[in-house]
């Protein structure tokens, strides 16, 4: 994947900061046919779209008839990465919602995710029962919105952004220009 290259060729650090996408879609999830018709947007076309991308950069991607909150999702992922291997999950909830088409707001959905990546599955409850990771990504919200977020992928380096999936040769710009270094 293109931020993995990178970072064999430069001198980074990714960070993944966690985005607001759709936060009102309602626990049981919302129709994409709805949430297309709505904004007016061929379905056929957005995932056409989605997979090309999803293809260029070697990922998988199925057809989805619903779009879920990852409210709580995130939650659990900004505790996993506190966790030896944890960043394993955000990978995990990526196959479960864009291929598996699972609604990740639905607790014993993520707990299966937790299970398939080796961690804690009663932690990972408690974690979403207390809410315990709630503060750290209302921050990454905020922060978002500091940074002029509006779609994800979003990438920023150095207060410089591109919003969407974008080739690597345009991330390669986008890190010159915030200075990092090539690696040797």
């Amino acid at each position: 994947m293109r931020i993995e290259k990178l970072q064999q060729a430069y001198d980074i650090e990714p960070v993944l900061v966690h985005f607001p996408l759709h936060p009102e879609t309602p626990a049981e999830g919302r129709d994409m046919a709805t949430f297309y018709a709505e904004r007016g947007i061929d379905p056929e076309a957005a995932y056409a779209r989605m997979k090309g991308l999803m293809d260029k950069e070697g990922l998988p991607y199925s057809r989805r008839t619903h779009s879920y909150n990852s409210r709580l999702a995130q939650e659990l992922g900004k505790w996993a990465d506190t966790q030896p291997g944890g960043a394993a999950i955000h990978d995990a909830f990526y196959r479960a919602y864009f291929v598996g088409a699972q609604n990740i707001g639905d607790t014993e959905v993520m707990i299966d995710v937790v299970k398939s990546v080796g961690l804690d599955t009663e932690a990972a409850r408690d974690v979403l029962k207390e809410r315990r990771f709630k503060d750290a990504v209302d921050a990454d919200w905020a922060k978002s919105r500091r940074l002029g977020v509006t779609g994800v992928p979003t990438f920023v380096a150095g207060g410089y952004g591109v919003v969407g999936a974008q080739p690597y040769e345009v991330l390669v710009q986008l890190v010159e220009k915030a200075g990092a270094r090539r690696r040797d």
